[in-house]
């Protein structure tokens, strides 16, 4: 017990000191300063459109390693891993190798259609779908894991289509694992530095989300730096306890 409330207090206090550093009273002239107001459209927008992006890549995904039987599974779902061990730095690197305008595929992007990706806003998206991709697909797997498979194929010896069986009895089942992947993306995405900076810069009003903005504040002022950290925090806190009951393990 005493170890537990060790580790309780060592994950609380630094949030708690935060909060109570705050500079409450500035809210509004702070928030209205130059640039604050681009980079926190452009942090809600990226994190709702990565979110988008990792959802519709990664349940299928989940679905397939929960499901699939096939040589290279265990490969698979290594990879899948490795943004969540890789530092955001080197994950950043990574992308500009293969989606900048030398890199792999970015080099045909550019010449056959004109897309340049580093250093713009669709740069960003793509930059923390990376980094939250993972926690879509381990959520999902484990959901579509937990489906009494009983239930599925008492269905289909119904005759009941894929189709149907998916929406009446797959969807609603996976339904909480779906809700908590969204938020830990949307999460995820709205406070990821190191390979926002790397892949798409730090320019204001294109890619300069508010952690960016954060780093910048804390070289100057503080305090700016500690509000525009809880406008990253608050948000992550109220998604995470809305969803608390239909994530958490049922007793």
């Amino acid at each position: 017990v005493a170890v537990a409330v060790v580790a309780a207090l060592f994950m609380a206090l630094p949030v708690l000191g935060l909060v109570m550093r705050t500079p409450w009273s500035d809210l509004t002239s702070r928030l209205s300063r130059p640039g604050v107001g681009d980079a926190i459209r452009l942090s809600a927008l990226c994190a709702t459109a990565s979110t988008v992006l990792a959802l519709a890549l990664g349940v299928p995904l989940g679905w397939l390693l929960a499901n699939g039987r096939f040589p290279g599974k265990s490969l698979l779902r290594a990879i899948v891993l490795v943004p969540l061990l890789l530092p955001p730095l080197v994950s950043g690197i990574g992308m500009l190798s293969v989606l900048g305008r030398r890199g792999m595929v970015g080099r045909w992007l550019d010449r056959w259609f004109g897309v340049t990706l580093p250093f713009s806003t669709a740069g960003v998206v793509i930059a923390v779908t990376f980094v939250a991709l993972p926690f879509v697909v381990i959520t999902m797997e484990s959901g579509f894991r937990s489906i009494d498979r009983r239930l599925v194929s008492a269905a289909a010896t119904l005759g009941a289509a894929p189709g149907p069986v998916t929406r009446t009895i797959t969807l609603p089942l996976v339904a909480p694992a779906l809700a908590a992947s969204a938020a830990l993306a949307w999460a995820r995405a709205l406070g990821e530095f190191g390979a926002t900076v790397t892949f798409a810069g730090n320019l204001p009003g294109r890619t300069q989300t508010l952690p960016l903005a954060t780093f910048l504040a804390l070289e100057t002022d503080l305090d700016q730096a500690m509000l525009l950290s809880m406008l990253m925090l608050v948000p992550t806190v109220l998604a995470l306890a809305l969803l608390r009951n239909r994530w958490r393990p049922t007793s």
